[in-house]
């Protein structure tokens, strides 16, 4: 099964703020840069594989911490 990206990680990310996650804002930038539906990410998330493919180095920090999470997770 392949690891689906949600709103939930996107807002929780450490480390790049005083307060984690990323901004909104930032994040509607650059799903509109690399042609991906923000609007369907808010729904149903996106698979990693996507946002790997667009070689962001923020994009592939997301993926890492969405992968942590969901180990600590137990998944």
């Amino acid at each position: 099964m392949s690891l689906i990206v949600t709103m939930a990680h996107l807002r929780s990310i450490p480390g790049f703020s005083k307060t984690p996650g990323f901004c909104i804002p930032g994040a509607r930038r650059f799903f509109a840069a690399h042609g991906l539906d923000f609007r369907a990410f808010v729904h149903d998330g996106i698979p990693a594989s996507q946002l790997e493919a667009t070689g962001d180095g923020l994009a592939l920090a997301l993926v890492a911490w969405a992968k942590e999470s969901e180990a600590g997770n137990g998944r």
